[in-house]
């Protein structure tokens, strides 16, 4: 996929927030029936086997709807979206950060999140 400019990204993360809050969901399912079907595990009111298995492929499908839109995943917990984009003719990734609000933050692409700026 190709760069993303600031209102490309800002529309595309829009659209993806009801999926976002759909993964940040799922996650803690996920990590509740992981716990109860492991040796020792306690009981949920979330089920078991069969149901971990299905929000662990209900999860799966909603990262690559993610990916699809050309965004990076670059992390689940907390949940970490990049959109590849240029900025005064270097490159950057947009981010947004389990949390924001919308998306407001670029980092230079050899910087990293730690390199992570507001954008003017």
């Amino acid at each position: 996929m190709g760069l993303f400019t600031i209102a490309e990204a800002r529309a595309v993360l829009a659209d993806l927030m009801p999926v976002l809050h759909d993964i940040v969901r799922l996650r803690a399912d996920a990590a509740e029936l992981a716990a109860a079907v492991s040796p020792g595990g306690g009981p949920t009111r979330l089920g078991g086997l069969p149901e971990w298995k299905a929000a662990q492929a209900e999860l799966d499908e909603l990262l690559t709807s993610v990916q699809q839109t050309g965004a990076e995943l670059k992390g689940l917990a907390p949940l970490l979206v990049d959109f590849p984009s240029d900025l005064d003719g270097a490159p950057v990734l947009l981010c947004w950060l389990e949390g924001d609000t919308e998306l407001s933050w670029y980092h230079r692409l050899d910087l990293g999140f730690a390199g992570r700026r507001r954008l003017a």
